[in-house]
């Protein structure tokens, strides 16, 4: 079966992005005057917390990352069969994504063989050479290469995880991420991961305070539940080693990306100076290559990259399989909150845990406060079974993404 067409196009679901999910569910607590018990008349983590980052050393960026992360809307990408059934696709950063698959990827890409779909990564990847596979170019590829696994699963009537070999386990287990632990806790997650508020650029007091956020989030956990430090590239090695330190007896699970993802050798580094504390990173690193050397240099215990940027699912698996020779295990960044992941992570068994970003406020249901693609499984009492509908079981009609497209 050849390859008919291939488009990508700007995408939003109804109110889908984090600040509406926020404004939406402040709206909705304003109006329940029975909900104030508990802390559940507070804003969402999201909209509320100041979170260290690559851009803290900036003061008029410093308070909240949408100050300075781009404002391109999601890319959806289309490849449509011979035969008029079609794989969707999607990934972040749009107006330069879809650039690339549009006016490069698809007009070299129509005619192939849809089910060849390494054949197809393997193009793209080189095709992408001359201006690097990396950074957009491979949430192009990453676009393209999951509509065509979810084209395939439906050409053949499966889900993507039968393709991958069928389900690994029963089903998925779940971590929460993000700075509403009480809440989390209700929901039924059994573990947490904070996002770090402090970093270099707050000075030496900064140790102490994410010192203080890690003991409260302890406190309300337990002994008995994994807890994890998102360090989302604020710091340098000299701080993490310090703030490591200072946290050695809250027993964390892992602390992830300490460091800007391209400095490899402070990766390494960090490794030789933290022997005890595991290691996450690789959220930020596209294709297998960076994640090859991570394993062949044991500076990671934890790997995660994105399946919606690192280059689709066929990126993912390679990234498994190495990981697992290696004894490594792979954890996706947020996993859970789309159903390429979950596929992914129901057939890996390099995958042991999924992470799901809760963004929507304390007493808000994930079923109210999710905007999820149709079709898609959320958690229940933390853990999930992905839908079983043909490829990703996205329930998307071509008249809905062509409604929700520009």
């Amino acid at each position: 079966m050849k390859i008919k067409s291939i488009k990508a196009s700007n995408f939003e679901l109804p109110s889908s992005t984090i600040s509406l999910l926020a404004s939406a569910d402040q709206e909705r607590r304003s109006k329940d005057q029975g909900e104030s018990a508990g802390g559940r008349d507070r804003e969402a983590w999201f909209a509320r917390d100041e979170v260290a980052n690559p851009m803290s050393r900036y003061p008029r960026f410093k308070s909240h990352r949408n100050l300075w992360l781009p404002g391109w809307s999601q890319t959806v990408c289309v490849v449509v069969a011979e035969d008029g059934t079609y794989g969707v696709g999607m990934t972040s950063y749009g107006t330069p994504v879809n650039a690339v698959i549009n006016e490069h990827f698809a007009p070299l890409l129509v005619g192939e063989d849809c089910m060849a779909i390494e054949r197809l990564w393997d193009m793209m990847f080189r095709l992408s050479s001359p201006y690097s596979a990396s950074g957009l170019a491979s949430y192009a590829i990453s676009a393209v290469d999951l509509a065509l696994w979810d084209l395939k699963g439906k050409l053949l009537g499966v889900p993507v995880y039968s393709l991958l070999g069928g389900p690994s386990r029963e089903k998925i287990y779940c971590y929460a991420t993000g700075n509403d632990t009480d809440w989390y806790l209700e929901l039924g997650f059994q573990a947490t991961k904070l996002a770090c508020p402090y970093g270099p650029a707050d000075g030496l007091d900064a140790l102490e305070k994410n010192e203080e956020a890690v003991a409260t989030a302890r406190d309300l956990i337990g002994p008995h539940r994994e807890l994890m430090l998102d360090c989302w590239m604020a710091f340098d090695v000299e701080f993490a080693v310090r703030q490591a330190e200072r946290l050695r007896e809250y027993n964390l699970k892992w602390m992830e990306d300490c460091l800007i993802p391209e400095d490899f050798q402070g990766f390494t580094e960090l490794r030789r100076r933290l022997p005890w504390q595991s290691l996450a990173m690789g959220e930020h690193w596209y294709s297998p290559l960076p994640f090859l050397s991570s394993v062949s240099n044991r500076t990671a215990d934890y790997l995660q990259p994105d399946i919606q940027w690192v280059g689709g699912l066929t990126a993912t698996v390679k990234i498994c399989h190495m990981a697992e020779a290696a004894g490594i295990s792979v954890i996706p960044h947020g996993g859970m909150n789309d159903p390429y992941g979950q596929h992914t992570s129901f057939a890996m068994p390099g995958i042991p845990w999924g992470e799901f970003f809760v963004a929507s406020a304390p007493g808000i249901s994930l079923e109210e406060g999710f905007r999820r693609v149709p079709g898609m499984s959320l958690p229940v009492d933390g853990h999930l079974t992905p839908n079983d509908g043909p490829g990703f079981g996205i329930e998307l009609s071509m008249g809905d993404i062509e409604s929700y497209s520009s």
